[in-house]
């Protein structure tokens, strides 16, 4: 086939846009080097998928341009991904509030999207090595490891760096730079925190918390968890996306609750009781490390001061990692290539005529709960649309 458009990655922003664009009339071909179409999203949500967020809008989004995923966003909504969904038959259940997921395995997802790009007549080539992307008269020659192939359109849709295991690479990233789209520096996002002082006697040690980082910041309501390295859970990896180096964040150990006031009535309902007894509120583990600085006293000789130190401590934590769990245990990567460079409305590159970008290889990078899959459906859309209207 001479393809008018080629999308280069099989995962979700991918396959949503070479569906899109075939639907609309291009001839397609969509070329990865893993063995099969959308290995990260079989692995998503547990494997059942947590494939929108009710709720997606702009600001559950990190950008350097917090208005560009708006006009996609609006475009296609989790509604219409929904629509889909339920055209196949695809059972599903909301989790948390606005989160999807799949009743079943996460592999129906993969299906419907198979299914909709061949019903639009696309092409796969799976375990295709892509060397380069060169500029040619009338479009792009997109070097591969088994020849040449020519198109008028190409689609950068490779993701990020997250999940290495699963074939992640820097490839949308390189060839952005290559066709000077400027990159804003990537890391880890939706990722587990490292600990220099991490205790491991605190492994599997789980509580609800709200946690932010700085005044400014959003504020994140959800389960916490120990592990031997750090600490993890939602709303850990909720604020690992906003953590730059050397930052701290808040934690509150008791939401909802006035912790001195808590601690001071258990000392006076409770003056010969120990000290992790002001902590009852938490998992016991927990309570016996925070209370272990007040030695054997009992609360009734426990200096006001003291009670309010470890009030002080259980409300506004100050949590300077170390570092993160990396690009092996992130979910995403924030950063990517630049929305300056990019339409909000097309997301094609704004000096490289029939060069798209979509996905997370972009600067924008979703919440924890289904955002970021619905930026790939969203982003996918706007790009194959505008792709296929190329070329009729």
């Amino acid at each position: 086939m001479n393809p008018d458009v080629i999308v280069l990655g099989a995962g979700a922003a991918g396959l949503m846009a070479a569906a899109v664009a075939g639907q609309n009339g291009a001839r397609v071909l969509v070329l990865d080097h893993g063995p099969e179409p959308g290995r990260k999203i079989l692995i998503s949500g547990g494997g059942r998928c947590n494939f929108t967020h009710l709720e997606t809008g702009p600001n559950c989004f990190i950008s350097q341009n917090r208005h560009f995923a708006r006009s996609a966003l609006a475009r296609y909504t989790p509604q219409d991904f929904l629509k889909l969904v339920n055209r196949y038959g695809i059972a599903w259940h909301e989790k948390a509030r606005g989160q999807l997921f799949c009743d079943g395995s996460a592999g129906q997802i993969v299906d419907m999207l198979v299914s909709e790009c061949r019903a639009a007549g696309c092409e796969f080539r799976m375990q295709t090595r892509i060397l380069d992307v060169r500029r040619a008269e009338h479009g792009f020659i997109i070097v591969t490891d088994g020849g040449e192939i020519r198109t008028g359109s190409v689609i950068l849709a490779t993701g990020g760096l997250s999940i290495p295991k699963l074939g992640a690479s820097d490839l949308s990233l390189r060839l952005a730079r290559k066709f000077g789209l400027r990159v804003v520096p990537t890391a880890p996002a939706l990722v587990p925190l490292v600990l220099e002082d991490a205790d491991p006697e605190l492994a599997g040690v789980s509580l609800p918390i709200v946690a932010r980082v700085g005044k400014k910041g959003p504020r994140f309501e959800d389960g916490m968890v120990f592990t031997h390295r750090g600490v993890s859970g939602p709303a850990i990896l909720q604020i690992s996306s906003y953590l730059e180096s050397g930052d701290a964040a808040q934690i509150d150990l008791l939401p909802g609750q006035n912790a001195l006031s808590v601690l001071l009535k258990i000392k006076k309902d409770r003056p010969k009781a120990l000290p992790p007894s002001l902590l009852e509120a938490l998992p016991q583990r927990l309570a016996r490390a925070l209370a272990a600085g007040m030695g054997d006293t009992m609360l009734a000789n426990q200096p006001d001061r003291a009670i309010k130190a470890l009030a002080e401590r259980i409300s506004n934590w100050q949590l300077r990692p170390a570092g993160t769990e990396g690009y092996a245990k992130a979910e995403v990567m924030r950063g990517g290539i630049d929305t300056r460079d990019l339409s909000s409305q097309t997301l094609e590159a704004r000096e490289i005529p029939g060069l798209y970008a979509i996905g997370e290889a972009v600067d924008v990078t979703g919440w924890l709960g289904g955002h970021n899959f619905q930026w790939a459906w969203a982003s996918g859309v706007a790009a194959g649309q505008a792709a296929a209207a190329g070329h009729r």
